[in-house]
């Protein structure tokens, strides 16, 4: 844990990693308090009627137990790989806990995925086993052909009556299961969890952590929500809990410090409903990526329609700019915090307001315990103010273990003793650093270097704008020029007119360089599951 301090300088100077040799996730975020505080509860989950089941850190223990005994008489072992594709739900909690304590590997899958997606990760991690809901299983019965590897199908909701067709389900395999069950004896090191990268290029990639990966998060998470935990606080999060900003970012590290958190499945993010929910559940704590924020701005007069209880407020996964942080600030009086990470190394930079670590349009400083540099291609640090590739130096607890059959894609990831994120970014005199973009989406035009970022924040101050993405577009005379794809605000209709004021807003504001030469107007914009904008597809366009 970080300990309280009065500088940035004095907390970053006054930590030190701590790393059991032996060390179980499972046990840490449920055994541990369960033996404490039995009754201490670690989840509220929020039904579609609006009802609310308190799940206590015993339930949950027993429930997990009653689970790894399950997948231990299918035959799996440790380090098999067991699926999720799940939502916000007990069950998918239940079911890391129980995964963790058997030894197994846990790849969660988010609902969203395709077929063809769906069934690469099943196929590229040799799953044994998948855990997920009756609804779901249309679209899994056509792919078993295809996934030798593939055993067993558990099914959340189905009930015993129900034909299974030899698969398991929950109902009938898992609660007449004994609650006593004794963890698997794993070390910090040893393999926990997969995350797919999002897969903006190419094919998507398996990120193999050990089960140290979450006490690599908990510096990361205490600093940009004010020192968590903090008596009273409840966090909830509409991130899906097949990602890390999910799982690693908001319901492990909380569960680690005894804070509950909400479950509730979101069918589409709603920023009305959001808002609701922050304040009939009183919530302290959340985390939510940019564009759901973005979409939170579009809500008229949120400050006084909503009574809000919030402490912290984080987000992540690309550049929030100046303009979300002002209105946050105004219109929510509160500070949003930034954080930076991948799925990769997770949350090694970030923001603290209550400690006056924040700086608009900055992600903001190393956390304690990362060592963050901008590098060039040689490993060499670049001075002050110098654009270059984001890196983290290695040995460190919240680093992955390597993409999962692909050594050649894991030694392509460092330079020496540097893990490159793939980002670009410089670093200023007071230690803040300030994301550009992704090296595949710097824009070169007439000789400029341009990082989209800057001019999606100056477009979405435009009062026209409810959503934006900016690419650059080839061209002949100038390499590359400028191109804003836009999602007008509801009752804006997009015109020439609009175009050209929209052009001279950023033109007047940025700079002539950066400005949109082209401008085409969409109904929403392309994401992957964690939110974050696909701009290779706006580039096949």
């Amino acid at each position: 844990m970080l300990k309280p301090a009065t500088s940035y300088t004095e907390l970053y100077d006054s930590f030190e990693w701590t790393i059991p040799s032996q060390y179980n996730m499972g046990w840490d975020i449920c055994d541990k308090w369960a033996q404490k505080e039995p009754n201490r509860i670690a989840l509220y989950h929020r039904k579609d009627d609006g009802s609310i089941k308190p799940i206590s850190y015993g339930e949950l223990q027993n429930s997990a137990n009653q689970l790894a005994n399950c997948l231990t008489e299918t035959g799996l072992k440790p380090q098999d790989r067991v699926a999720l594709l799940l939502p916000q739900c007990p069950q998918t909690l239940i079911a890391h806990i129980a995964i963790y304590k058997i030894g197994a590997i846990a790849v969660p899958i988010a609902l969203l995925f395709g077929e063809e997606a769906l069934a690469y990760r099943l196929r590229d991690s040799g799953t044994k086993l998948l855990i997920t809901s009756q609804d779901q299983m249309p679209r899994i019965t056509p792919l078993r052909p295809t996934l030798p590897e593939l055993t067993h199908c558990l099914c959340i909701d189905q009930h015993p009556g129900q034909d299974a067709k030899q698969e398991l389900n929950w109902q009938r395999d898992v609660i007449d299961q004994s609650t006593e069950h004794i963890c698997h004896p794993t070390h910090a090191d040893d393999p926990a969890l997969m995350i797919y990268t999002s897969g903006t290029t190419g094919r998507a990639k398996g990120a193999l952590h050990g089960h140290r990966v979450l006490l690599g998060h908990l510096p990361g998470v205490q600093m940009p929500h004010n020192f968590l935990p903090q008596k009273g606080d409840l966090f909830w999060t509409p991130s899906d809990w097949a990602w890390a900003g999910g799982l690693l970012n908001c319901l492990f590290p909380c569960l680690h410090f005894g804070v509950p958190v909400i479950a509730y499945k979101f069918p589409k993010f709603d920023p009305e409903a959001a808002f609701a929910l922050l304040q009939d559940m009183k919530v302290r704590n959340t985390y939510m990526p940019p564009t759901a924020i973005r979409m939170l701005r579009q809500v008229k007069n949120p400050g006084s329609r909503y009574k809000l209880a919030l402490r912290s407020f984080g987000t992540g996964g690309e550049s929030l700019g100046k303009e979300m942080l002002h209105w946050a600030e105004q219109e929510l009086g509160i500070s949003i915090n930034e954080s930076y990470g991948q799925t990769e190394c997770n949350l090694m930079l970030g923001s603290c307001a209550q400690l006056g670590v924040s700086r608009p349009g900055a992600i903001g400083k190393q956390v304690p315990g990362h060592c963050v540099a901008i590098i060039n291609e040689q490993g060499e640090t670049l001075s002050p103010n110098q654009t270059g590739i984001i890196a983290v130096k290695q040995p460190n607890p919240v680093m992955f273990l390597g993409y999962w059959n692909n050594d050649k894609a894991t030694k392509d990831k460092y330079i020496g003793d540097w893990l490159i994120t793939g980002d670009q970014g410089y670093q200023d005199e007071e230690g803040y650093i300030t994301f550009v973009g992704r090296d595949d989406d710097i824009i070169t035009s007439a000789g400029y270097r341009i990082g989209p970022g800057e001019i999606e924040d100056c477009l979405i101050a435009h009062p026209a704008v409810a959503l934006c993405a900016v690419v650059g577009k080839p061209d002949p005379e100038r390499t590359q020029i400028v191109k804003a794809y836009i999602v007008p605000k509801e009752g804006i209709e997009p015109d020439e007119t609009l175009t050209q004021d929209i052009q001279i807003f950023v033109k007047t504001r940025l700079a002539a360089h950066e400005y949109p030469r082209e401008i085409s107007y969409l109904d929403d914009l392309p994401m992957t599951t964690t939110g974050k904008i696909i701009r290779r597809k706006l580039k096949e366009t």
